[in-house]
């Protein structure tokens, strides 16, 4: 990206509501463009791969695809792609997994509006944007990884897995909502119980319930 050229978004986002309100915001600015919407994950990576942009934003929750799994999927074919996760879900949950998955930024849609266009335009320099409460908890992290709590064991896909159960779903709508089989979101919910020295699900939603990891 040359200095004055504008800044090439692509906005990816299960709610047409916050696409519409990313258009009207970036309408009003003068040094950004939005090449590409989609709230499909797939087309996502298509549109990663067959178009120039300075930057993505990139949700977690999308249509078809975990947008974590977007984002390591397009850093591994593109390592340079700068991509800023824009969601719902709180720092605190998803933006450290974000990050080392190749994230260049994690921001909640709580933000103010001048703190996601700084975001934007940081990033699409290809400099990192993190909110000072992020580097507060990166800090801490620092000394502190052999004392993580239980669910930092857990793999990106069992994470989800366990908020969508701590949630209230049954193994066959997870299976249904993520495209996979009954038979392996079981091994998944397996495995939390084991990593996390857990009994049952009703142990696995309050200890969710008490870190605050589902709303």
């Amino acid at each position: 990206m040359t200095e004055n050229a504008p800044i090439k978004l692509i906005i990816v986002d299960d709610h047409p509501i916050v696409r519409e309100g990313m258009k009207s915001l970036v309408a009003g600015t003068q040094d950004m463009t939005i090449v590409a919407e989609t709230a499909s994950g797939i087309e996502a990576i298509r549109f990663a791969r067959q178009m120039p942009f300075s930057v993505m934003l990139l949700d977690i929750t999308l249509n078809d695809k975990n947008g974590i799994e977007v984002l390591k999927q397009i850093k591994t074919e593109k390592p340079d792609a700068n991509i800023l996760i824009f969601s719902m879900h709180r720092e605190d949950q998803y933006a450290i997994r974000a990050l080392k998955a190749g994230a260049s930024g994690y921001l909640s849609k709580q933000c103010s509006t001048a703190d996601l266009l700084q975001a934007i335009r940081q990033v699409a320099t290809g400099l990192k944007y993190i909110t000072p409460q992020l580097a507060q908890e990166l800090a801490n992290n620092l000394n502190q990884e052999h004392e993580d709590a239980p669910h930092k064991s857990l793999s990106d896909r069992e994470f989800q897995t366990l908020t969508m159960i701590a949630s209230g779903k049954s193994v066959s709508d997870i299976a249904k909502d993520l495209s996979l089989s009954v038979k392996t979101i079981s091994e998944y919910r397996s495995r939390i119980l084991l990593k996390m020295k857990l009994r049952h699900n009703a142990e696995l939603t309050h200890y969710a319930i008490k870190n605050q990891l589902v709303e």
